[in-house]
C-alpha cells in the first residue's frame, strides 16, 4: 500500500524535521509542532505573544527547513493594499506592468497584523481565502503551497485594528507563545551570543508538501470522530439545544462550521505526525484548544468573574 509507506516515510522526516528545527529554536516546541501541524494541513495560524519571544526566527527557520520561500511584512498604520499584493507600474516603453508584491511566496510572515487598517487587512484577506489577488481586474494566482502565518501584540493597544472575527475565523489555528523556562532562556542566552553560525538543511520541497496536503486529506477517519468534532463546536453555540447552561451564561457567540471542518483535518494531521492511519478523539481533542480559542467570544459576565476562553472550551472537552 503506497500510501502507508508514505505516511511511515512521513513520520520519520517529521522527527527530523522536529530535530532542524530545535537547531535554532530552544524550547516552544508545542508552537513548533502548532505551525507544523497549520502547514501540512494547508491552513494559517495567528502567533500571539509579547515581543522578543522569537516569532520572526522560528517561522523564517520553519520555512527554510521546509525548502520554502519567506516573506516578512511589517503591517503599519500606514500601509496600503499595494505595498503587500503589488501594483501596476509604467514602465520604460510606456505600457503598465504587475509588479509582485511580498504576498507572492510561500509563506507570508504579516508581523502584527492588527497594526494595519481594515482596508490592507481585507487586501490580505482575499489573498487568505482565494489564494489569488486581483489587481486592476485581472487575477493573480499565489504560488502553491501558500500559508499566512501572522503575529499579534497582546500587550500593546493603542493604536491597534483589531482583526474582526469574519478575518479571524479564517486563521486555522490561534497559537500562544508564552516565556521560555529558565533553563531554556539560559539555552537561548548562550547560543545567541557566541560566534556560532547555525545551517538549517530543506527537509522538503513545495511540491512534497502539496502531495502530503492530499495524502492527509485521503486519510480515512470514523463517522463517531467526525460527529464528535461537531459536536463539541455545537457545543459552542448559547441558546441552541446542545448547550449547557454554563456556554449560555458566558459565552457571546460559538464557533462556525469553518471549526468543524478544521477540527477533523487538523486531527488527520495530528494522527499522521503519531504514525496513526486514522484519527481518533484523542486527536481532535489535542487540537481543540488552538482551533477553537480565537472562535468562541466571551461575554461580559465571564469577563467581569474572570473565566478565561481555555476554561470555556475545556469544560467542553
Amino acid at each position: 500500500m503506497p500510501d502507508v509507506a508514505d505516511l511511515d516515510e512521513f513520520v520519520k522526516k517529521y522527527e527530523i524535521l522536529k530535530s532542524e528545527i530545535a537547531k535554532v529554536i530552544v524550547g516552544q516546541e508545542k508552537v513548533v509542532d502548532t505551525i507544523l501541524l497549520s502547514i501540512f494541513s494547508g491552513g494559517h495560524s495567528l502567533l500571539v505573544g509579547v515581543p522578543g519571544l522569537a516569532k520572526t526566527l522560528m517561522v523564517n527557520t520553519i520555512s527554510q527547513s521546509l525548502g520554502l520561500d519567506f516573506s516578512r511584512v511589517q503591517f503599519t498604520p500606514d500601509l496600503m493594499p499595494s505595498d503587500i499584493i503589488g501594483s501596476e507600474i509604467l514602465d520604460e516603453n510606456r505600457s503598465f506592468k504587475f509588479l509582485k508584491g511580498p504576498v507572492f511566496t510561500n509563506i507570508l510572515l504579516a508581523d502584527e497584523i492588527n497594526r494595519t487598517p481594515p482596508k490592507t487587512q481585507a487586501a490580505l484577506l482575499e489573498a487568505m481565502q482565494e489564494k489569488a489577488v486581483t489587481v486592476g481586474g485581472k487575477n493573480y494566482l499565489l504560488s502553491n503551497p501558500y500559508f499566512v502565518l501572522a503575529t499579534q501584540n497582546p500587550i500593546e493597544q493603542e493604536g491597534t485594528y483589531p482583526l474582526p472575527e469574519a478575518q479571524l475565523d479564517r486563521f486555522m489555528f490561534e497559537v500562544n507563545l508564552k516565556y521560555p523556562s529558565f533553563q531554556e532562556e539560559v539555552d537561548v542566552v548562550k547560543a545567541t551570543t557566541q560566534n556560532k553560525e547555525v545551517k538549517v538543511e530543506a527537509l522538503f520541497n513545495a511540491t512534497e508538501i502539496i502531495q502530503l496536503q492530499k495524502l492527509i486529506r485521503k486519510m480515512p477517519i470514523a463517522d463517531n470522530v467526525i460527529e464528535y468534532a461537531v459536536n463539541l463546536v455545537s457545543k459552542t453555540r448559547p441558546n441552541t439545544e446542545k448547550s449547557s447552561d454554563f456556554i449560555n451564561t458566558y459565552v457571546d457567540w460559538g464557533a462556525g462550521p469553518r471549526a468543524s471542518q478544521n477540527l477533523v483535518l487538523a486531527a488527520k494531521t495530528h494522527a499522521a505526525t503519531r504514525g496513526k492511519y486514522s484519527p481518533d478523539i484523542e486527536d481532535v481533542q489535542a487540537v481543540a484548544l488552538a482551533i477553537l480559542r480565537h472562535r468562541v467570544v466571551r461575554n461580559y459576565k465571564a469577563e467581569a468573574e474572570n473565566i478565561s476562553i481555555e476554561q470555556v472550551i475545556n469544560k467542553l472537552l
